[in-house]
């Protein structure tokens, strides 16, 4: 066979892929401007990935351009962060530049130190940074071929990376197998389609690889039959013999092309020396970054360096120091032909030739392959590594040890155990749809009460995130009576994952309801050992709200508020906090509590890279900024959110959290359309809390547009539900929508309850509301009064919103009463507040009411650097703020040169050159910030 004709093929031109050169010398472009970017090439085995590759790197070191390449390997998988490591070894001397927690991140992700376990998108972080070093000094491109075959953790970073690149000079190509899709990991990304080349390009591709005559039919036979596959093309031609070539003997029919490609390296390899044939498939089943291993692997085995000589020859391997093959097909079909045995004993001697110290995952890898049947040790170093895994942030490489470990257990109970293990670490890695099948392989040993709670809480965590919400409080009260009274700290686990799911699903729930739920909370015995952090006391005050009522509950939410406020220190749970201290604090209307408690729990996850609950919290605070006016920089914290739900792979479902931002605004198609997706999702997830949250912002609207019965009809909704949180804040919108559309009878059953829970609660959030409600239910006098404290009890929170809707309101109470000129003060205030703040409704009604006082509104010209995009924005905050541009870079998971980038952007749409102007420049354009 012909190898060499082959292999010389792959010198010639690029044929054809214009569309794919067209991109490669867009992005390179974008490198030498300062601009980074992604590209992903994706196509079935053989069809020309590898090729392009290649030629991007020719045209990269021709525009004098840094290269890095990774080829994934099938072998390495099970080996967490395997392949990055590999990636990044040529840039590792830089690892002391990176800021001390993206060290730390990086280190323990290679095993290069002890630290505690990290959030993996810190070690993304950490590797962004590491390259856009590089790329300071010189334009950076990272070729990475065969993604399919990379560990998950390798994969799920590059792809954070690649997510993330604006202004580093630095470039991403990937190249992976038809399939990829299904992992979403490259959504946001230019993505090409790799298709067979056409029948022109494919012609010309086969005669360059056919030495001899080539027969036009038999071309086009060879074309049609291949696709335009270039490599089966390239194989097929070495494959025919002269005759068929030139059309003398009829060729085969049909032609092999579905699996000539590996039957055909697969047969080269059967012809080779025995010795060969086994070196190959220890290089196979070898990590690729350790020469060192492969040959003390060979000596076990009683192989020499001479063995590798006819494979370099057949063009099997490539000519180089470090065994490698010439095509990553080739070692797939050398390790997919070996039998069981062969395995068995190329991996014993991998395991032998591995240093236990050093690298005591891939050893307890191979040991377990070269295991016939159980093996309890091979299965306990196995269990062992999976410790190892999970302390680099290796979730999917501990779940394949334990599960490895699991098969070759004997002991039922221990073997059931280790499912379990593996289907948490399943969970931790996103990897959901793997959980359920491991919990069934557990099931038959789950003897033990624990165990079968433990079962019960892992399922009901995969349904939270596989399916509905509204299914989980019932799965998690299951296991609370599964367990008894055998763990309590385990029994509160459950709960605070019950009542979480309880909350944000409402009512109606599978199998049981929101007062059930509650009721197994209160009736619980306390955790003693509970530390100051501890949710348990929040949890049970929630509990209290919802199976005895507001007011027997107040004083143990303030309390729990006030616990966690004065604990040293905060912890995250693995479903976000954010959540319920959001709801709770709303409820007994405390904003610094809600603030203060958010704002560490986001720096907590900040600091560990757990961009998920981050991105919860950065909403929560965008609501927060909502209350005190300043829509502008709530809408950068959700573009925020936003950005950090992309960076893990989430889809972010439209505008889905800007609902009340929206209404406020006043963009009326925009609240429509977000309200029916709040709506939608609710139905498929079990998300009742966002009906709740659709209501209270298609209210403000139509107060905003003065449709004070369509107002009323969402705000008596909410009332009768009464959830925790929501059921208070729309009882001052009732009283307003109600007195405005002539229902006092129905104003005066919401000023009750309001009057009830405001002076529980004593907040100066709660009484302003209750001053305002009692001021616009007052026929008499003494509304003056109630306006006017509601004003000043408004101006010692940050509720700057608030305090101008109460001057909107004051002011037209006074115009009604024909005192224009004090009218004029109040409407001008609340007018100048809304036009400033984009607030364009109220902003409206107030301009209207100024209008009826003899007095004309001025409307605010807009700025120049009113354009400035949500990133731009708060990229502009945080250096109000008095952050430096390496702590920007870190909190919004960019690098220093994307910060630059925003910044110098923001200097030009403002019209300034001194980060010391962005403060009085956004005051230009946003109007003067809240009071409070």
């Amino acid at each position: 066979m012909e190898w060499r004709g082959a292999r010389e093929a792959t010198a010639d031109p690029l044929l054809g892929r214009f569309a794919e050169r067209e991109a490669i010398a867009g992005l390179l472009e974008a490198m030498r401007d300062g601009l980074g970017g992604a590209l992903v090439f994706v196509g079935e085995a053989g069809i020309g990935k590898t090729r392009l590759l290649d030629y991007a790197a020719a045209q990269a070191r021709a525009a004098q351009v840094e290269l890095t390449r990774l080829v994934g390997v099938e072998a390495e998988q099970p080996l967490g962060y395997g392949a990055l490591h590999r990636l990044l070894r040529p840039h590792l001397h830089r690892i002391d530049r990176l800021p001390p927690r993206q060290r730390d991140a990086l280190n323990t992700a290679f095993g290069l130190a002890d630290a505690a376990p990290l959030d993996r998108h810190l070690v993304g972080l950490a590797t962004l940074t590491l390259l856009s070093g590089v790329a300071l000094e010189l334009p950076l491109l990272c070729l990475i071929d065969d993604v399919h075959w990379l560990d998950r953790e390798s994969a799920e970073t590059l792809a954070f990376v690649a997510r993330r690149l604006q202004a580093d000079s630095l470039g991403l190509i990937f190249a992976a197998r038809t399939g990829i899709e299904a992992r979403g990991l490259f959504d946001a990304m230019t993505s090409l389609r790799v298709d067979g080349l056409p029948v022109a390009d494919a012609r010309e591709l086969l005669a360059l690889a056919t030495p001899g005559h080539l027969d036009a039919a038999v071309a086009d036979r060879i074309v049609a039959g291949t696709g335009g596959n270039p490599l089966a093309l390239i194989e097929l031609g070495a494959q025919l013999n002269a005759e068929q070539l030139a059309g003398v003997v009829p060729m085969p029919d049909p032609l092999p092309v579905s699996r000539l490609l590996e039957a055909h390296f697969q047969q080269a390899v059967a012809a080779l020396p025995p010795d060969t044939r086994t070196l190959l498939l220890l290089i196979a089943a070898a990590p690729t970054d350790d020469p060192t291993v492969i040959w003390h692997a060979a000596g076990v085995l009683g192989l020499s360096a001479r063995a590798a000589a006819a494979a370099v020859e057949a063009g099997v391997l490539d000519r180089a120091a470090a065994p490698g093959f010439r095509h990553p097909l080739i070692r797939s079909s050398v390790y997919a032909a070996a039998s069981g045995d062969e395995r068995r004993r190329i991996h014993a001697a991998l395991a032998t030739a591995t240093d236990p110290t050093r690298m005591p995952d891939r050893r307890a890898w191979h040991r377990a392959a070269a295991a016939l049947g159980a093996d309890d040790a091979a299965a306990a170093d196995l269990d062992a590594a999976s410790d190892w895994a999970r302390a680099r942030g290796g979730y999917s490489a501990q779940a394949l040890f334990l599960s490895k470990a699991a098969e070759l257990t004997t002991e039922p109970t221990e073997r059931a155990g280790r499912y379990l293990a593996a289907a948490e670490a399943h969970l931790a890695s996103g990897d959901h749809a793997a959980v359920q099948p491991l919990l069934d392989l557990a099931a038959p040993a789950l003897n033990r009460p624990a165990a079968r709670a433990r079962a019960l809480r892992i399922r009901a965590s995969a349904e939270l995130f596989n399916t509905r919400s509204d299914r989980v409080a019932a799965m998690m009260l299951d296991a609370v009576a599964e367990l008894g009274d055998a763990d309590i700290r385990m029994t509160w686990e459950l709960l605070y994952e019950a009542v979480h799911a309880a909350v944000i699903a409402r009512d109606p729930m599978y199998r049981t309801t929101l007062a059930e739920v509650a009721d197994a909370v209160t009736a619980a015995p306390r955790d003693p050992d509970a530390p100051a952090w501890s949710p348990d006391p929040l949890i049970e005050a929630l509990a209290v709200r919802a199976a005895h009522g507001y007011e027997r509950s107040v004083s143990s939410i303030q309390a729990a508020l006030a616990g966690l406020r004065a604990s040293p220190e905060l912890h995250d749970r693995a479903t976000p906090f954010c959540v319920l201290v959001s709801l709770a604090a709303t409820d007994v209307w405390d904003i610094d509590a809600n603030i203060e408690i958010i704002s560490r729990l986001a720096a907590v996850n900040r600091s560990q890279g757990a961009l998920y609950d981050l991105s919860l919290c950065v909403s929560d605070f965008a609501y927060t900024q909502i209350w005190n006016g300043r829509l502008n920089a709530a809408e950068a914290l959700y573009a925020e959110a936003d950005d950090y739900a992309r960076a893990i792979g989430l889809t972010v479902q439209g505008d889905l959290n800007k609902g009340l931002l929206y209404a406020w605004m006043g963009r009326e198609a925009e609240v429509r359309a977000t309200v029916a997706t709040m709506d939608a999702v609710a139905d498929t997830y079990g998300l009742g809390m966002l009906r709740q949250l659709a209501l209270q912002a298609l209210c403000i609207l139509d107060l905003g547009l003065g449709r004070y019965g369509e107002a009323k009809r969402h705000a008596l909704l909410a009332y009768e539900e009464d959830a925790p949180s929501q059921g208070n804040l729309m009882l001052p919108l009732l009283v307003e929508a109600a007195v405005r559309a002539g229902d006092r009878h129905t104003a005066a059953r919401a000023l009750t309850r309001l009057e009830e829970r405001a002076q529980s609660a004593g907040t100066p959030w709660a009484l302003g509301m209750l001053a305002r409600c009692r001021a616009l239910m007052d026929e008499g006098d003494d509304a003056e009064a109630w306006y006017q404290e509601s004003i000043d009890l408004f101006a010692k929170v940050p509720l700057a919103a608030e305090q101008a809707r109460s001057r909107l309101l004051f002011g037209e109470w006074l115009r009604r009463r024909r005192r224009r000129v004090e009218a004029r003060t109040q409407l001008r205030s609340a007018y100048e507040s809304f036009d400033a703040w984009g607030a364009s409704l109220f902003a409206e009604r107030a301009r209207t009411e100024l209008l009826a006082t003899g007095e004309t509104a001025r409307r605010r010209v807009p700025g120049a650097g009113s354009d400035l995009t949500p990133q731009e924005r708060q990229v502009a905050l945080l250096a109000v703020s008095g952050l430096t541009n390496a702590e920007i870079a870190s909190r919004l998971f960019i690098t220093t040169s994307t910060v630059e980038f925003h910044l110098n952007k923001v200097f030009r749409k403002l019209g300034i050159t001194s980060r010391r102007r962005i403060a009085a420049a956004l005051e230009a354009v946003d109007g003067p910030a809240p009071s409070a």
